[in-house]
């Protein structure tokens, strides 16, 4: 409420408010943890550095946070870095980049790319091992996290990502009606309206589209057909409908809304949809998804894609978790169990690499 009374007062945007109340609460400390503030060019960024001495070079963990490109922050992501750094014995970069509404596509994504490419580069200045290097995100984080590594797999004088860590992250944005769709679409923190509002905010598209792509029309029944094969229901395991799932039927296309909304197509909006011999280099993964996530899906498509190329893919369902969970870590009576769960799952995850 407050945050669209400043936004129409022209103050600030309403994410604006949010992340300067999200930001409000202290910065935990940890006296095992060393922690620097720096800024790679002009993006800012945290390093976490464990302070006892170690003869060999370390794990690195490139951090991106979520927030659905329009909230979250490198104070609001403290706490899951601390505890990475500490619990696994890591070096951990988190990577403040630029945010919708000001700051629209690609810039999230080209902020993500300029500073992970710097600490490639500087590797040995934190005393990283080149052979180590984990991409991690949550939710919009880890679309950027796969993205990246998809555009750098192959980048000269660069080491190779070692692996990439992906929680709830969204992978695709072409099919609104999978199961979690249907079953899912209401339940915070991440519902159907707001997850639209926010994917139209960020790729500049109309939300006046949203009842269009409910039903299927911003694409022909060509193209679903040819998405099928990743997209279709028969990639999700059955016991993921048993709460409801009814199959859209396609009715005709809408040319406005297939031209305008083009972007949702290509392989970075959607890395999903992904050439094979692309998706086929993509290193070791770790996915975890939420049964009450409205993108559970993604991960479990994501999840056989990856597999039926032949990527070593390690997978933890929450069956307790909703998107956003992992920020409830460090609230003490708010924190949920499966919030620990899930940094216990990444810890092991990257221990055993």
């Amino acid at each position: 409420m407050e945050g669209r009374i400043l936004e129409n007062l022209r103050i600030c945007s309403a994410p604006q408010f949010v992340c300067f109340l999200h930001d409000l609460r202290p910065l935990r400390k940890d006296a095992s943890v060393m922690v620097t503030d720096l800024h790679f060019g002009t993006i800012p960024v945290k390093v976490y550095q464990p302070k006892a001495a170690r003869g060999t070079p370390r794990t690195g963990i490139i951090i991106y946070h979520g927030g659905g490109t329009i909230l979250g922050s490198l104070k609001v992501y403290n706490e899951l870095c601390l505890r990475l750094c500490k619990e696994s014995d890591s070096v951990v970069l988190s990577v403040g980049y630029r945010k919708s509404p000001k700051h629209k596509f690609p810039v999230l994504l080209n902020d993500c790319t300029a500073a992970t490419v710097h600490f490639l580069k500087s590797l040995d200045t934190y005393g990283v091992d080149p052979a180590r290097v984990v991409v991690c995100g949550d939710s919009v984080g880890g679309w950027a996290a796969t993205n990246l590594c998809k555009d750098l797999r192959s980048q000269p004088g660069l080491p190779r990502i070692r692996a990439q860590i992906l929680i709830y992250a969204p992978v695709q944005a072409v099919d609104f009606q999978s199961p979690s769709y249907q079953q899912n679409r209401h339940i915070p923190l991440l519902t159907w309206d707001l997850a639209f509002q926010c994917w139209c905010c960020h790729m500049a598209i109309s939300p006046w589209w949203q009842s269009t792509v409910l039903r299927g029309a911003h694409l022909p029944p060509e193209l679903w057909e040819g998405y099928r094969k990743w997209l279709g229901p028969e990639n999700i395991p059955e016991r993921f409908k048993k709460r409801g799932y009814r199959p859209l039927v396609f009715g005709p296309v809408n040319e406005d809304a297939f031209l305008e909304m083009s972007i949702a197509r290509t392989d970075t909006c959607s890395p999903l949809l992904a050439p094979d011999h692309v998706v086929a280099q993509l290193p070791e993964t770790c996915i975890v998804s939420c049964e009450y996530d409205l993108l559970r899906d993604h991960s479990l498509l994501y999840k056989k894609r990856l597999e039926d190329l032949g990527v070593p893919v390690t997978w933890h369902h929450m069956e307790d978790g909703f998107h956003g969970v992992l920020n409830t870590l460090g609230l003490g009576c708010l924190q949920f169990p499966c919030s620990l769960r899930i940094l216990n799952s990444i810890v092991h995850f990257i221990k055993g690499l």
